[in-house]
């Protein structure tokens, strides 16, 4: 086997943005609109909520914009009832336009643009350097929703998804973190520990939104970080559950573990949508084990582990599926035990059930299973391993999940059929459970590694034999006669 060092994971590049989401502070500067229909009384009222003040040029403005300037949400509204000339700009932090034509809006963008204000004209994004969006107003907390124009409905049915998931008394929390960021900083914890006092205060405001909070729930959060102070600033490691690949099956805690960690140790096996959870700051490294390729040692893992938290890092070892299944877990609890640093353990989803849950099949039916068994595909050497219980493999009523079956398939087949199992069995190949290009092989235990063989594998696979499978065989066998017929 190929030695392989740990190596710094460089993160994915972003991919390309339609608009870049930018909040602008308009507390006290200026805003220039032209026009005093409904479209622009709406984008006056935005620019007045933001604290700006709006100096609206309209000589026949609508009753919804001279009411809106009797009664500003924020910024104060200030009609002029005359058109706008080049001379408005001066001095304006945006310039919003109401047009009916086309030329009326690349005039006013124009003179806008030359004046250097940022300048959108209504529902023409060919004049526009900025869009409004759709908002979900929980102030100081703001969520902005672009489509860039193209499905204004669809940003609207977002906003009111997300609507339904924000309560509105997360206003009152984001509004008590603004007045309490300073006492945080002021405090003289450490940058760990002021982290952990914001994910104490985030887990307290989702589960309590209504309530008002007060000085007491501060003081009682920072005494909780306080608590953890020693033994945090130690340093820790927590062994996460990455699942088989689809992202939307993290738990909330293997979320929170990723967004707390300084650095993560990331398997080969872990799917790059995982790493999209966890914070940007945080470094990330490939300690990359895979079977019959290049593979980090695990005692340098372990070492590497166990020094970083004694250097007073939250270590995340990142393991894709559940890290308690064949992912080494015992020798690194040990070493972290050994070396007196606190180590916890997020479980996730196996790679077994991914599969099956795309499959839609029980691992455990009970017509037609009455256990289920995880057997490894191959030993320390990466060979078939010598001790398997075949006679619990050729047993007709259990579900058997091959973990890293790829390279000794065949023999396993083979040793299977010649110790009692039934040729016959059916068998699922599944490369890349849960992701977008995850690929089901159904087939029988004789038929199976010839299949997996001819097959480009590009990713983790795990093998399912029972009796659990016949429906998913019967279907593949079902869709190629079909193909036969119509070929």
């Amino acid at each position: 086997m190929t030695k392989r060092l740990p190596a710094d994971l460089l993160p994915p590049r972003m991919d390309a943005l339609a608009r870049l989401p930018v909040f602008l502070a308009l507390d006290g500067k200026r805003a220039v609109m032209a026009g005093g229909n409904a479209q622009a009384a709406w984008k006056a009222e935005l620019l007045s909520a933001a604290g700006a003040t709006v100096e609206v040029f309209a000589p026949a403005p609508g009753e919804e914009m001279l009411a809106l300037a009797g009664k500003p949400p924020r910024g104060a509204i200030l009609i002029r009832a005359w058109g706008w000339s080049a001379s408005v700009f001066a001095g304006a932090a945006v310039a919003v336009g109401a047009f009916e034509h086309d030329g009326d809006a690349a005039e006013f963008a124009a003179a806008a643009r030359a004046a250097g204000v940022p300048v959108n004209a209504i529902d023409k994004p060919a004049f526009c350097d900025f869009a409004f969006g759709a908002i979900v107003n929980r102030s100081p907390l703001v969520i902005g929703i672009s489509t860039d124009g193209a499905a204004p409905v669809f940003g609207m049915a977002v906003r009111a998804k997300i609507e339904s998931m924000i309560p509105k008394g997360f206003a009152r929390w984001a509004e008590a973190a603004r007045h309490w960021r300073q006492a945080v900083f002021s405090s003289g914890i450490s940058n760990p520990a002021r982290r952990r006092f914001w994910q104490t205060f985030a887990s307290y405001a989702a589960i309590h939104p209504d309530r008002e909070p007060t000085q007491s729930d501060f003081d009682g959060f920072l005494a909780e970080t306080m608590d953890e102070r020693a033994s945090a600033d130690n340093g820790s490691v927590t062994l996460v559950g990455a699942g088989p690949g689809d992202p939307e099956l993290l738990t909330l805690r293997a979320v929170r573990a990723l967004q707390s960690a300084d650095i993560i140790l990331v398997d080969d096996l872990v799917a790059p949508a995982i790493l999209d959870f966890s914070r940007r700051e945080a470094k990330k490294m490939l300690v990359g084990k895979t079977g019959h390729g290049p593979s980090c040692k695990q005692e340098e893992i372990n070492a590497l582990m166990v020094m970083l938290a004694k250097a007073g890092k939250r270590v995340v070892r990142l393991k894709g599926g559940d890290p308690m299944i064949f992912g080494r877990a015992t020798e690194e609890i040990a070493a972290c035990r050994a070396a007196g640093i606190p180590v916890e353990v997020v479980p996730g989803i196996s790679a077994a059930q991914g599969a099956a849950s795309r499959l839609g099949v029980s691992l455990t039916h009970r017509a037609k299973a009455r256990r289920l068994q995880y057997v490894t595909g191959h030993g320390a050497d990466g060979r078939l391993p010598d001790d398997i219980d075949w006679a619990s493999i050729a047993d007709p009523t259990a579900t058997t999940i091959v973990y890293m079956p790829a390279k000794t398939l065949a023999a396993f087949s083979a040793a299977a059929t010649a110790r009692g199992l039934d040729a016959a069995t059916p068998a699922v190949a599944v490369i890349n459970a849960t992701r977008p290009d995850e690929l089901v092989i159904p087939s029988t235990v004789a038929d199976l590694p010839a299949r997996l063989a001819a097959t480009a594998i590009g990713g983790p696979v795990v093998v399912m034999i029972g009796r659990v499978f016949d429906r998913v065989a019967a279907a593949e066998e079902a869709a190629r006669e079909a193909s036969q017929a119509a070929g």
